[in-house]
């Protein structure tokens, strides 16, 4: 069996091999030969690929007789952005960077599957799940619509992602929400153009884009609970080409981030009532295309729990903040968190660049904390009993 010491330093060989070669959304075929055959190397029971589009599964089970299955879950793809670290193994491929964290996620889940398999110290089975497309492209559903929580009995999920800010040894996680759902709003204006000296004849979509622009923000002041987390952001306005030219057409587009499910199905509601109806007072056809992205992440009460101990098991509970303040980024790890109990966890990244900045790289002192936190955080949830209802159906729960 390998020291650790050695799985570590191999484990951060193949991360900044990730990060070398990036790949993105379901379009993966160097990452997940690379993980396939790390994954058989390690000595896993079965390696199912093509899973969801490119995702993988392995699985390994352990010493004792138990069937009950826990999930494990890294993603896998990068991102669309020009790397300007100017690191040794900075990205070689153009417009293209691991700038989330992923390649640390995958080798983090790599080393974990390496320790597993060789000690095989657990009861029960653990399903390890490689996923592409995080960035945008729902790899997460895609797996699930593709079976992969029933096809292989998997009865919890848990996710670790990278945090800059946090220090490097330290995790964070909390029952109930603590990433938002994320959607994308399109605002088209349509009128008469003309000419800027002759405003009178035509229909100002710019000026009605701009009362628009203002009036969305009524929705969070005035509509929702001060309490309750949520934005709408309009972050892109495209309209006119010529600076005498009144133009016909506009488009407004931005994103609506909120933690709650009413409070997201609030703002979609309002938005695409008042939006049409202050374009009429302008004299402008407006339509408004609302697109739902990622739901909410929701850890599960008991599944947080857990993840909170194992963490303060190993590095001690100063270092773990069991009531981590929700953020309004996206994750699309929720959609497993929709269909199974489980957790999200932060694991400190140290004073970083931000994550989906070109400075950004996964902190390699990171490695042991995340190999040593799945491992322990899988051989736990194994030896809980399934939480059932009368009926036989999983417990889910919510807070």
């Amino acid at each position: 069996m390998p020291a650790m010491d050695d799985v570590i330093e191999t484990c951060v060989a193949w991360r900044r091999h990730l990060h070398a070669h990036p790949e993105l959304l379901y379009d993966l075929p160097a990452t997940t030969h690379f993980v396939a055959g790390r994954l058989a190397e390690a000595g896993v029971d079965a390696i199912e690929t093509g899973v969801g589009g490119s995702g993988i599964v392995a699985v390994i089970g352990g010493a004792g007789t138990s069937r009950r299955v826990v999930g494990l879950r890294a993603d896998m793809d990068a991102l669309p952005i020009s790397e300007a670290t100017g690191l040794p193994y900075a990205s070689r491929a153009a417009g293209r960077m691991h700038a989330c964290g992923h390649d640390g996620h995958t080798a983090m889940l790599l080393g974990a599957a390496r320790r597993l398999a060789a000690t095989r110290d657990f009861s029960g089975t653990v399903a390890l799940l490689f996923q592409p497309a995080e960035e945008g492209g729902a790899g997460a559903r895609a797996m699930i619509e593709d079976g992969v929580l029933d096809r292989f009995g998997i009865a919890e999920v848990y996710g670790l992602h990278a945090m800059p800010g946090l220090p490097v040894g330290h995790f964070a996680t909390r029952a109930g929400p603590l990433m938002a759902a994320s959607d994308l709003v399109t605002i088209t204006l349509g009128g008469r153009g003309g000419h800027a000296g002759a405003p009178h004849l035509a229909d100002d979509v710019v000026l009605a884009g701009a009362a628009i622009v203002q009036a969305v923000q009524w929705i969070t002041a005035r509509t929702l609970d001060p309490l309750e987390s949520a934005v709408v952001s309009l972050t892109c306005f495209q309209a006119g080409e010529r600076e005498n030219v009144v133009p016909a057409t506009a488009t407004i587009k931005g994103t609506v981030r909120a933690l709650h499910e009413p409070a997201r199905r609030a703002i979609e509601e309002r938005l695409c009532d008042m939006v049409p109806k202050i374009a009429a007072g302008f004299g402008v056809a407006a339509t408004v295309l609302y697109r739902r992205e990622y739901p909410a992440t929701v850890n599960a009460t008991d599944q947080a729990a857990r993840a909170v101990e194992v963490a303060g098991a190993l590095v001690g509970p100063q270092a773990v903040d069991a009531n981590a303040r929700p953020i309004l980024a996206s994750e699309d790890f929720a959609y497993f968190l929709a269909e199974r109990p489980g957790a999200f966890t932060f694991l400190g990244n140290g004073d970083s660049a931000p994550l989906h900045s070109p400075n950004f790289d996964f902190a390699d002192a990171a490695i042991p904390f995340g190999i040593g936190f799945l491992c322990r955080l899988a051989a736990a949830a194994l030896a809980q009993g399934p939480r059932t209802l009368p009926g036989g159906t999983h417990r889910k729960d919510r807070p």
